[in-house]
């Protein structure tokens, strides 16, 4: 055999295994994004059917409440009734939306995830304020903050007292960005190769939902920065407004 037609042969063979291994490659993503879409639609369902139990909770006892004030009247009795309709108010705020950004989207997502995290026995301290409309796209917009608040839970929920799980979100406009801040306490081990942050979890590739933020960011040059120490995780995303 001419070495010409061995060189042809090999270029050949080069290219199907180049073609093969593009195959393997786009095959394991393209896995691992109807994955990320299954648990992405497994978490909405629940956050949507937490907020649901906790409005059939309040309508359930909606007839409780109103032949409670009569009594309070018919008796004379305004203070009583007066103290009655301000816990109704409290408990009704609680049914409410936990977060009123200014942004639609935002608040379709943070209070999705917040009311779970709500039903969990999560600490929240969350506050939100943003203009109307804003640059990132609205698909953006929900990978971002729903894999921060996914994975915030997530490390919440490695705590075995409720009381120390804790999670702190804060939104606003800062220099003509966007700022973002997710904190969440935890009981992971947290190990950084190079720029990729490695955790001791098993079972999932939790990598790929912090990938998927970055890659996201990075689509608008945005900035993210990532701390942790013992007990605690916290990222900081900046995007254009």
């Amino acid at each position: 055999m001419s070495p010409y037609i061995m060189i042809i042969i090999s270029v050949i063979g080069l290219a199907i295994v180049g073609f093969g291994l593009r195959h393997l490659i786009r095959s394991y993503y393209d896995k691992k994004i109807t994955e990320a879409n299954a648990t992405l639609i497994r978490s909405h369902v629940e956050e949507v059917e937490s907020i649901y139990k906790q409005m059939r909770g309040w309508r359930h006892d909606y007839k409780n409440h109103i032949q409670a004030m009569k009594a309070y009247l018919e008796l004379n009795q305004l203070t009583q009734l007066n103290s009655y309709l301000d816990e109704l108010d409290e408990d009704l705020v609680s049914v409410d939306t936990l977060i009123k950004s200014g942004n639609v989207m935002m608040d379709a997502v943070l209070n999705s995830k917040l009311t779970l995290a709500q039903s969990r026995g999560i600490t929240l301290r969350a506050k939100a304020q943003v203009p109307k409309t804003i640059q990132v796209q609205d698909v953006d917009l929900g990978i971002i903050l729903g894999n921060l608040l996914s994975n915030a839970i997530e490390g919440c929920m490695t705590l075995e007292n409720p009381e120390d799980r804790v999670i702190r979100v804060y939104i606003n406009e800062m220099k003509g960005q966007l700022y973002i801040s997710v904190t969440n306490t935890m009981n992971h081990t947290i190990r950084k190769s190079g720029n990729e942050i490695l955790t001791t979890k098993k079972g999932k590739d939790h990598g790929f939902g912090l990938k998927r933020i970055d890659s996201t960011v990075n689509k608008y040059e945005g900035f993210i920065n990532r701390q942790f120490e013992e007990g605690v995780f916290a990222t900081e995303v900046t995007l254009p407004l």
